[in-house]
């Protein structure tokens, strides 16, 4: 008879399906908010690159739950969804708002199923669709987050379901039944925790419903055992058989639970929970207040906020606390509901104390009475105590139905809630739509919790409104003096405004506010871990000015004193150690930090680094090659480990080098860097074509890129494009006026391709301008005077060259041709010079070779100098990582080529001189 009454038809399978379609379609259109940033946009166990054990050792949020900084909510199945979604989609919102409604439907459809076992077929449709579309759950079904309730609930009312064909005919016990509820509750547990507490509802419904005792009954048959008048009845025997099974069972997953938390509870502060750290009778009464503000919430959802914590709720300190009436009120509301559920017989009462035990039982892990929990309340966790609540408003719904007078007011009634209801639920997932829409909601609400300032101030921050964002800092702190988190966004605020002494204050409050070490008591957990980045933030700050690196690193070294496990305080330190040029402190910095997580990319890449500052490259490329091995996707490693690979000379390691850069620029479209050095590549494999079009895409996007622009022009001469190189050269020193080697390029076009010695003689004198020591620009000024045919002049020059360069041959070399010519002229004046520009190819041959040697040694040459960008040490914990510049050294191969280059240069030397000599 129960099966068949707990079938559901398609007609209202269908029905449920569109009334859940009318009230969440908007979620669709809602993104990631809230606890939905941390669990999905920074949860590095949704990415494929991470191995699937790691959903079975992490938390809810990605951290070890070995880690005391740990959240211990242990949801691995409901992580396991996100990846699938990640996998299908990666990163887009809709998919995950769909199958989060997709996850609401199917449990409103199996809860209609259950109803039915307690409600007649209209009643449990009246159930169902109240539960489909209370406002309440929207932050069960709108937050992506809210999906380990969705899953939860599915697996709990499926064990709920199973459990009830447990009974054979003659009240035997059918076993698998039982084992399939067994495997559901743990399967309900992993999505999450209160899945557990349908152990407790089997139990119930065994006693009460499937044996029919009520509690005098029972009471009346212990007496009589008690007193040796009788002996326990078979079926009862039966029943405890069967509930020792779940006991034992629901033991065995506590067990478990504990040993994955390893019998740790995680560590939240007075704000979170400002109720769970108050003395007596403080703590007992406003916990007991909070009961009936959930029920109220179930009862009236008009006024739903995404945030409970803090001063939202203020702690009843008072046995006079008027608020006390409220929980007086419902306590006696919900005892005479368990009196008459427990006391009679009947269907009404055993559909009462069903619909008890859904609302009380799913509710105790929430209810602190066990052990505290990081809110004061929390909407979600209401998802599945909802269901009782709607049990019982259809059940007392269809009492009144039944009579005549009261039937059409009661179809009014019934009309008018569902139709406010889902309009609320409409209406209330917009909020949902951004974080700043959800915040800005929350605090229409309630105006006393520091947080919600905090988080509308972070939405304005992410969308660089700081100064917007920082009075809602202030006014968090205003509202909460002692909330640290608060003082520090306001540090940070001041910071991203640089301002940094009122940045530097607000941080020093915040360490102010830090609880005080006691002489033999762990630290870490009275302090939330997030609290202590107070000390990384102000070292941050502070190492900024040269003469206070050492006050920061003595802040870095306080707070791992406070926690040794707190990996970001490693990081730091590193990165400051080499700014200290310290190195091999830094790697040991870098390998404690890997002690405690070896997942972590950006560790292996700034361990990278440390061995590049030590002159190891071939262990930096390893480094590097493990952070792409964790994060395939890691920007700086892609980036850096080809510029090394680069550099190396090793012809085998182009390739290679060319595919991480081809990567990068995938990941990093807009960064003219990763282009550039494509086209740096391509100049080494001497594919003259690609690298111009790798160069010609670097200046678009940063038409004042100075080393693409000196390379692309010096391209462009190499290749026997010398007028090609001249607009380019002009865009550089309009940039760059005093770019050294480039006047050097453009005078020599303008003197040997243009025949411009004009041109050329103010390139050259502009050089002598900046710098009157240039050899290379001296000579070249030198060799326009033999042009013009002063050789008086060209004389005079050349012999001030030999001065600066006394051991450059060349030139003592070019002066004595000079002094010949002019004693030769003496004899013979009408003799002419060579007009065919030889001197000038000459020059250009000679003392242009280290222009063209740029190739080869670009990273070194003071015009490309800022091709390469300085790999960031770490990722700072409150900012993101910033992109230098660097200055690589000569590498052994570079050296080689440039001697070649002047082996050369000295030949070709030779035969102009031949030619000057008249030979």
């Amino acid at each position: 008879l129960l099966e068949k009454m707990a079938d559901v038809s398609l007609k209202e399978a269908a029905l449920i399906v569109g009334v859940v379609a009318a009230c969440y379609w908007n979620s669709l259109f809602c993104g990631f908010v809230f606890d939905d940033v941390s669990a999905i946009l920074d949860n590095k166990d949704l990415h494929p690159s991470t191995p699937l054990k790691n959903l079975f050792q992490n938390d809810f949020w990605g951290t070890p739950m070995s880690e005391e900084r740990s959240h211990k909510s242990y949801r691995p199945l409901t992580v396991l969804t996100f990846r699938l979604n990640y996998l299908f989609s990666e990163l887009n919102a809709v998919s995950y708002h769909f199958l989060n409604l997709v996850f609401h439907v199917v449990v409103c459809i199996v809860f209609l199923k259950v109803c039915k076992l307690f409600l007649d077929n209209r009643s449990s449709i009246v159930a169902s669709l109240l539960f489909a579309v209370h406002p309440i759950h929207t932050e069960a079904v709108t937050g992506v987050v809210g999906r380990a309730e969705l899953l939860s609930s599915i697996f709990f009312l499926a064990a709920f379901l199973s459990y009830t064909k447990s009974k054979g005919p003659d009240n035997t016990i059918v076993w698998t039944p039982i084992a399939v509820t067994v495997f559901l509750v743990a399967v309900a547990t992993l999505c999450k925790e209160q899945g557990i507490t349908v152990v407790g509802i089997c139990c119930v419904y065994e006693v009460f419903i499937a044996q029919g005792y009520t509690l005098p009954a029972l009471l009346d048959t212990a007496i009589q055992i008690l007193r040796g008048k009788g002996s326990i009845p078979f079926s009862m025997l039966q029943t405890l058989l069967k509930l020792i099974v779940l006991m034992f069972s629901t033991l065995l997953l506590v067990v478990v639970r504990v040993q994955v938390i390893q019998s740790q509870l995680p560590v939240f502060t007075r704000f979170d929970n400002p109720a769970a750290v108050s003395p007596s009778p403080a703590r007992q009464l406003t916990f007991n207040y909070l009961l009936p503000v959930n029920a109220w919430l179930l009862l009236n959802p008009s006024e739903l906020c995404c945030d409970w914590t803090m001063g939202t709720i203020p702690l009843v300190e008072s046995l006079l606390d008027v608020r006390n009436v409220a929980t007086l009120t419902f306590f006696c509301f919900l005892g005479s509901l368990m009196v008459f559920s427990l006391r009679y017989p009947g269907d009404s009462s055993k559909t009462v104390l069903m619909a008890l035990c859904l609302i009380v039982l799913p509710f105790i892990p929430a209810s602190n009475l066990f052990f505290p929990v990081g809110f004061v309340v929390a909407e979600r966790v209401l998802y599945v105590p909802s269901m009782g609540f709607c049990i019982l408003v259809a059940h007392g719904w269809k009492k009144l139905s039944n009579k005549s007078v009261l039937r059409k007011i009661s179809w009014v009634c019934l009309a008018a809630v569902l139709f406010t209801h889902a309009l609320k639920t409409l209406h209330r997932n917009w909020d949902w739509e951004s974080e700043y829409t959800l915040f800005m909601s929350a605090l229409k609400v309630n105006k006393n919790n520091a947080k919600l300032w905090n988080n509308v101030g972070h939405a304005l921050e992410n969308e660089k409104n700081f100064e917007r964002a920082l009075q809602f800092f202030i006014q968090a702190t205003q509202v909460q003096p002692d909330d640290i988190g608060a003082h520090m966004n306001v540090g940070r605020t001041y910071k991203n405004l640089n301002k940094t002494k009122e940045a530097e204050e607000s941080y020093m409050i915040a360490k102010s506010l830090m609880p005080q070490i006691i002489p033999g008591k762990k630290y870490a957990a009275r302090v939330a871990p997030n609290h202590l980045n107070v000390y990384i933030n102000l070292a941050n700050l502070i190492r900024a000015n040269e003469s206070r690196l050492e006050e920061a690193d003595q802040l870095y070294r306080q707070a791992i004193s406070m926690r040794p496990d707190f990996k970001q305080a490693y990081i730091s330190r590193g990165e400051l150690l080499l700014k200290m040029n310290k190195p091999l402190k830094a790697k040991e910095a870098y390998l404690r930090a890997l002690e405690l997580d070896r997942t972590n990319a950006d560790l292996w890449y700034n361990l990278a680094i440390v061995y590049i500052e030590l002159k190891d490259p071939t262990e930096a490329l390893k480094n590097f090659n493990r952070a792409l091995e964790l994060n395939p996707t890691h920007k700086l490693a892609l980036f850096n480990s080809a510029l090394l690979m680069q550099e190396s000379g090793d012809a085998r390691l182009r390739p290679e080098a060319k595919q991480r850069l081809l990567h990068y620029v995938k990941e990093e479209p807009q960064d003219s860097n990763g282009y550039f050095n494509l086209g740096m590549l391509a100049m080494d494999d001497k594919k003259d074509m690609e690298a111009e079009a790798w160069m010609k895409k670097a200046i678009r996007l940063q038409p004042n890129f100075r080393s693409a622009l000196f390379n692309l022009a010096l391209l462009y001469s190499q290749t026997g494009k010398e007028l090609m190189a001249l607009p380019v050269l002009e865009d550089l020193l309009r940039y760059y006026p005093d770019h050294t080697k480039g006047l050097i390029l453009k005078g020599d076009i303008l003197m040997n391709q243009k025949k411009d010695i004009v041109g050329a003689k103010m390139c050259f004198e502009k050089i002598l301008e900046l710098d009157p020591n240039n050899v290379q620009g001296k000579h070249n000024l030198c060799v326009v005077y033999f042009e013009e045919r002063d050789l008086i002049k060209a004389e005079k020059c050349l012999v001030e060259t030999l001065a600066l360069a006394p051991h450059e041959e060349y030139i003592q070399r070019h002066l004595n041709i000079v002094r010949s010519k002019i004693a030769s002229l003496g004899a013979m004046e009408q003799s002419s010079l060579p007009s065919d520009g030889t001197a000038a190819t000459e020059a250009k041959k000679n003392s242009f070779q280290n222009l063209k040697e740029a190739k080869s040694w670009k990273t070194t040459t003071q015009s490309t100098a800022d091709n390469k960008k300085e790999p960031s040490k770490n990722k700072k914990p409150t900012e993101k990582s910033n992109v230098d510049k660097e200055t690589p050294k000569k590498s052994t191969k570079e050296i080689k080529d440039i001697e070649k280059k002047r082996v050369a240069a000295l030949k070709r030397l030779e035969e102009i001189e031949r030619i000057l000599n008249g030979e």
